[in-house]
């Protein structure tokens, strides 16, 4: 099973678009160490041939032409594509608004949970897929799934699905009450066990996480590998570097420092690679010289990049 990390930053990129903070100054000059890096997503392939995207980010033209995988083949019709299905993990924009870039009457499935899938239903814009064409499927929570495209042919990717501490997406918050706690731990935000079918290592790919609780450090107890939620190094980076007034916590995300942390969270958890990705864009370990960079390593994690390949 190959594993393509196609875009590795949070919401918004790296370096963001409006963002004249220091790191999204250095990452525009060019600044060795700090590279630039779209919004997270994966691709992954059980044969080579057909793939499957977890999320479809923003940035998803610019990361099918950074990835000859995910291009047609030479030999193919005049129009087609290896993506065989999407697997969304929440609905916030920076995971579903690619889908509208897959708009061409091209069929391919997608996967999401009852939250999600209402959301796509809700907003007619999404309707530019037609279901007849692009089916879309439910998740069912912690049970394993076999991964299909739309004419129903398996992929041979495997994903169990499981709910993580996380939050509602942004634009379904009550904007009139500010002190609202907006958190859900009922499948709004999931975590993805995925494998192959005959396969017996897996990754797990959690994204967004707002916390650590002993379900979630049993689940990955044993992992071969794991790409989890790196979008803030400290949990009030954002207000500190002036950029925002929201900490990591009232985003829905873990921080990666300090006691109540991941890296601390997941010390004594037996996990074989440990890659942090969904990176944000005040997030000091993105300039690789930095000491927040070689803290993490350090810790035994590394920092995703667009472009990085894993193979189980």
């Amino acid at each position: 099973m190959r594993v393509k990390i196609v875009g590795s930053a949070a919401g918004g990129g790296f370096p963001q678009w409006n963002c004249n903070y220091r790191l999204s100054r250095a990452a525009r000059r060019g600044m060795p160490g700090v590279r630039s890096r779209t919004q997270s997503s994966i691709a992954v392939s059980a044969d080579g041939t057909g793939w499957v995207l977890f999320n479809a980010s923003p940035d998803i033209r610019q990361q099918i032409a950074q990835a000859s995988e995910l291009q047609p083949a030479a030999d193919a019709p005049l129009r087609s594509t290896p993506i065989r299905a999407v697997v969304l993990t929440n609905a916030d924009v920076d995971h579903i608004a690619g889908l509208l870039s897959l708009r061409e009457r091209q069929p391919f499935a997608i996967y999401a949970t009852a939250q999600v899938l209402a959301t796509l239903a809700a907003n007619s814009i999404f309707n530019v897929l037609d279901p007849a064409i692009v089916p879309r499927r439910l998740l069912a929570p912690t049970q394993e799934m076999a991964i299909c495209g739309a004419d129903g042919h398996p992929t041979g990717v495997i994903v169990r699905s499981f709910p993580v501490p996380g939050k509602i997406a942004l634009y379904l918050e009550q904007r009139g009450d500010p002190a609202a706690d907006f958190s859900s731990d009922t499948g709004d935000t999931i975590g993805v066990r995925i494998s192959e079918t005959g396969g017996r290592g897996a990754v797990f790919y959690i994204p967004g996480c707002a916390r650590i609780d002993a379900a979630l450090r049993a689940r990955l107890a044993g992992a071969a590998c794991l790409l989890f939620d790196g979008t803030v190094y400290t949990d009030d980076e954002m207000i500190t570097a002036g950029v925002g007034q929201k900490t990591g916590a009232r985003m829905g995300h873990i921080a990666m420092s300090g006691e109540a942390g991941s890296i601390a969270g997941l010390a004594d958890v037996k996990i074989g690679r440990r890659i942090f990705i969904h990176i944000n864009n005040t997030n000091p370990v993105l300039d690789e010289n930095s000491a927040e960079h070689a803290a993490v390593k350090a810790a035994g994690w590394e920092v995703a990049s667009d472009g990085m390949e894993l193979e189980l």
